[in-house]
């Protein structure tokens, strides 16, 4: 068992190495074909135009921001979710309401950007209707933007983040509790001073695996974010960083193909800075 083990730990490492070395022979000619200032920091993408442009800081921009303001939006609602099904749901609730929260994670993504274009985007085009009626300067997007990307996202981050909080706020041991009542502390004190702070290594990790999923995900987003290049702004039609992908590969070549390479490689690079703060993090907080 100590070969097999060994087996499958190495089939591991080598295709993390496999996949870091094939996205950098890919997305770096690019780099150095259009220059590394001009792709990062420019802001025009027009990879089919006379004179291409392939900057890319706009939607960097917008996979960042969009992350973020899905985080923003769907953690707490996963966490006290979470604190609800472990800590205070009646029994026949949690039957209930679990169910549901892990119906959510097995929801193919187009049926989520399904639901955006029938549910999210007319609310959100009445809303920018509303706030930019007479406004000739804005280009209506028809509820295709940045706040629909996000509302989706948020509501696709759900399942992951609640079912991991909740499995380590069980794990916390019951005498932590007992402790905090015999001292006098409420049960919603008791929650929020005791039983959330030892279990904020696992709920860290929920959180990663939310941006994961977020920073990751394409196609829901690319049915309701609108798949224009632009500053993300609410009301803005923008690009993520994995939609500029899947929206240009099928007909892209040459130079425009790599470009889309570097573009992954990015995207690559941010899932590894997510994974190396989520391990100090983790280590940080089993010392303390």
């Amino acid at each position: 068992m100590s070969v097999v083990f060994f087996v499958c730990g190495g089939g591991a490492i080598a295709a993390v190495l496999a996949i870091t070395v094939y996205m950098i022979a890919c997305g770096f000619p690019a780099l150095t074909k259009i220059g590394v200032l001009d792709m990062l920091f420019g802001t025009v993408w027009a990879p089919t135009a006379a004179e291409p442009k392939f900057g890319i800081l706009y939607i960097i921009l917008t996979s960042i921001v969009g992350t973020m303001l899905a985080i923003v939006i769907g953690v707490p609602i996963a966490v006290l979710t979470a604190v609800f099904l472990s800590e205070t749901a009646p029994k026949p609730m949690t039957r209930i309401v679990k169910p549901a929260v892990e119906l959510l994670a097995g929801i193919p993504s187009v049926v989520y950007g399904l639901l955006g274009i029938l549910i999210v985007k007319p609310v959100i085009y009445h809303i920018e209707a509303a706030i930019y009626a007479g406004d000739a300067t804005h280009q209506m997007t028809g509820g295709a933007n940045l706040i629909s990307a996000v509302l989706v996202l948020a509501i696709m981050i759900l399942p992951t983040v609640v079912n991991v909080s909740e499995t380590s706020l069980r794990a916390v041991p019951q005498h932590l509790r007992n402790s905090s009542y015999a001292l006098g502390a409420t049960r919603v004190g008791t929650v929020f001073k005791v039983t959330l702070p030892a279990a904020r290594s696992g709920i860290i990790s929920a959180v990663v695996l939310g941006v994961g999923r977020a920073i990751g995900e394409a196609m829901a987003i690319t049915m309701v974010a609108g798949n224009s290049v632009n500053l993300p702004l609410p009301f803005n039609s923008v690009r993520f960083l994995t939609t500029g992908i899947v929206s240009e590969m099928s007909y892209s070549s040459g130079l425009h193909r790599e470009a889309l390479f570097t573009i992954g490689l990015v995207l690559f690079a941010f899932i590894m800075v997510i994974n190396i703060v989520l391990n100090t993090t983790l280590k940080k907080a089993g010392e303390e």
